[in-house]
């Protein structure tokens, strides 16, 4: 099974400027996260998909694959969609430029579930919510089937607790993705949801229009890098780690 690994890496961000390129334990983000990426023995290739030459240009420079893409996707998913249209996989992985924790477990638990289930069409990660998280709106939660299929995601906590009995266990959603490349044209040709548009999580566009997505439990904790304090906790969290 070829098993292609996209890095999408827009330059521009609202809330962290250029943050793909900024340092982070002596190296690039993007380039960061390549290195951890790669070290994933599942991965047929690994590339870069970026609107941007001198993010291409930094890639370049440390021996890394980018290839250009349009600057007017609205998410990461779509720029995967474009690269889909040139390099053919049978399983695309989602690996988000902004995610330098990133670690060939996190790449398994995306792609066995295809190799598994010939059923499967889309798979991410969750982790166990901090009760910080679960009350923070910028930590997605996930709610699962039995069988592990996502229900329902959503910045709010995710089952409410209307009695108050407690014990609840609460999951927060991990943006890594993979997906097989017919779901890949779905999301492109799909319009927008009203609850993604809601939410504003591109994800829910997939479950309206009954896509299910496997979610899949992970121990690795990871910091989708936002602001400067994620930064600041991701090389934190790097120094502590075996390069």
């Amino acid at each position: 099974m070829r098993v292609l690994g996209v890095i999408p890496a827009r330059l521009s961000s609202t809330r962290l400027p250029r943050k793909v390129l900024r340092e982070i334990a002596g190296l690039p983000m993007v380039v960061q996260v390549f290195r951890r990426a790669r070290r994933s023995p599942l991965l047929s290739d690994l590339l870069v998909a970026t609107d941007s030459e001198e993010v291409a240009a930094v890639c370049r420079a440390h021996g890394i694959t980018a290839v250009m893409t349009s600057p007017d996707h609205p998410s990461g998913t779509d720029r995967l969609w474009e690269v889909s249209r040139a390099h053919v996989a049978e399983v695309y992985v989602n690996i988000q430029g902004d995610e330098p924790l990133v670690t060939p477990g996190h790449i398994e638990r995306l792609v066995t579930p295809f190799r598994d289930d010939p059923d499967v069409q889309v798979t991410t990660l969750k982790i166990r919510a901090t009760p910080e998280e679960v009350a923070s709106r910028t930590a997605n939660k996930v709610v699962t089937s039995a069988r592990g299929d996502a229900l329902y995601f959503s910045r709010l906590p995710i089952p409410f607790d209307r009695d108050g009995r407690g014990g609840i266990i609460y999951w927060k959603h991990v943006g890594l993705y993979a997906y097989r490349r017919a779901v890949l044209e779905a999301f492109h040709s799909l319009p927008p949801s009203a609850l993604e548009q809601a939410e504003k999580l591109e994800q829910l566009r997939l479950l309206e229009n009954g896509i299910p997505i496997r979610v899949v439990e992970t121990d690795e904790e990871t910091i989708g890098v936002d602001t400067e304090e994620d930064l600041r906790a991701a090389e934190a969290r790097l120094a502590t780690r075996v390069r």
